[in-house]
């Protein structure tokens, strides 16, 4: 069963690929071209939701991002659980080199774009936009430049993915907090508590779970903490047992059902609306500021060396093995895909400057990202060739 949920994944998530390149790529065109204006208006418009007490106003790019996206986090949140229980994250053997790996590529990029914003003209609090590796693109970019390439390979990028994941969801709950209020907060962890309670009834309905879901969700958003965060404890509350022998668990159910919901619309259209960037209102200084340096450099340069060498270290001092039948040069180009940061990194962006403050900031997030694909694809298709020969 662990084995069919992860294959089903990489074909989901490497077909998903190429319509989240194509929703950024319109987002883009669309903000730098006749129909900028009525594109800039539907991301920017404020619209009311209001149901009973619960009463907020947001623009349609902030709804997608504290709202829909608080799915993305909620299925991210089912398929960690999902590999530490019964997945690569459930054999510590196999667990050590990806885990190492996602440290190393956490921590690179985080000191690159700090060495180049802890001075004038520095933007140091948006540290954690490079952390992150796009678990979608990355994987499209292996699926298609190396089709034949050992299927460890694979797993190993899904594995050091999903813990990259998890470790920048931390990251934003600790670093974004934007000045709690206690009383929501105390109606989320409630919620929460009842959600863990109701894993316990072995036939609750489907329903009672994302009424749960939404309850955490809006006390949440009244708190003042990412929704992210307690979207990925609320997907720690869903039982992983099935309900009747031989069936898939109630975990299993809701990734498989909500799963392409999230990689075919709701991760394209936060794209579509994260990449908007209206470039001739950047001045050309804009490219070349530290923190879009940070970024970029971060995402390009600080993910491989902080990957492979995490990799390497590991391997040669026998703390964990090389994938099976994986070579070096293998290794190092899935280290340099773990570069493109996209979806989380787009997401932290706007978590760290928010308002369309880091423009910028989001051109470094496309810039490092295209330049890992592009690198990373060409050390693949260059491994694989020489597989041939």
């Amino acid at each position: 069963m662990a084995g069919r949920i992860t294959l089903d994944f990489l074909k989901t998530e490497s077909a998903a690929g190429a319509i989240l390149a194509a929703a950024a790529a319109a987002g883009l065109i669309l903000a730098n071209s006749p129909w900028a204006g009525p594109y800039l208006a539907f991301v920017q418009t404020d619209f009311t939701i209001q149901f009973g007490a619960f009463r907020e106003t947001h623009s349609t790019a902030d709804w997608i991002k504290h709202g829909l996206m608080a799915v993305f986090f909620f299925v991210v949140g089912l398929e960690i659980k999902h590999e530490v229980l019964q997945g690569e994250l459930s054999n510590p053997r196999r667990l050590a080199l990806p885990l190492l790996a996602a440290l190393g590529g956490m921590a690179a990029p985080a000191v690159i774009y700090l060495a180049l914003n802890v001075g004038d003209g520095g933007r140091p609090s948006g540290w954690p936009i490079p952390i992150a590796t796009d678990i979608g693109f990355a994987l499209a970019a292996l699926a298609m430049a190396g089709p034949r390439l050992p299927p460890t390979l694979r797993t190993f990028l899904l594995t050091l993915a999903i813990a990259d994941d998890l470790g920048a969801v931390a990251v934003i709950g600790f670093a974004f907090d934007q000045g709690l209020r206690w009383a929501p907060l105390g109606g989320a962890l409630v919620s929460l508590a009842l959600m863990a309670l109701l894993g316990r009834w072995r036939g609750a309905p489907y329903l009672l779970y994302a009424l749960g879901l939404v309850m955490v969700w809006a006390f949440t958003l009244k708190s003042g903490l990412s929704t992210s965060v307690t979207a990925v404890a609320a997907a720690m509350t869903i039982p992983i047992a099935p309900r009747k022998p031989h069936r898939p668990g109630v975990l299993e159910d809701f990734m498989e059902s909500l799963h392409p919901y999230v990689a075919f619309l709701i991760l394209p259209l936060f794209a579509f609306t994260a990449t908007g960037i209206p470039l001739s209102q950047l001045p050309a200084s804009a490219l070349l500021s530290a923190p879009v340096l940070g970024v970029a450099l971060g995402l390009f340069i600080g993910k491989q060396v902080g990957v492979f060498g995490a990799t390497a270290l590991a391997i040669g001092l026998k703390i964990a093995r090389r994938p099976t039948g994986a070579t070096w040069l293998e290794l190092y180009g899935v280290s340099v895909l773990c570069g493109a940061g996209f979806t989380l990194s787009l997401f932290i962006a706007a978590l760290a400057f928010p308002n369309g403050a880091g423009s910028e900031v989001r051109l470094g997030v496309l810039v490092g990202s295209v330049l890992s694909i592009a690198l990373g694809m060409a050390v693949l298709g260059w491994a694989q060739a020489r597989r041939k020969a």
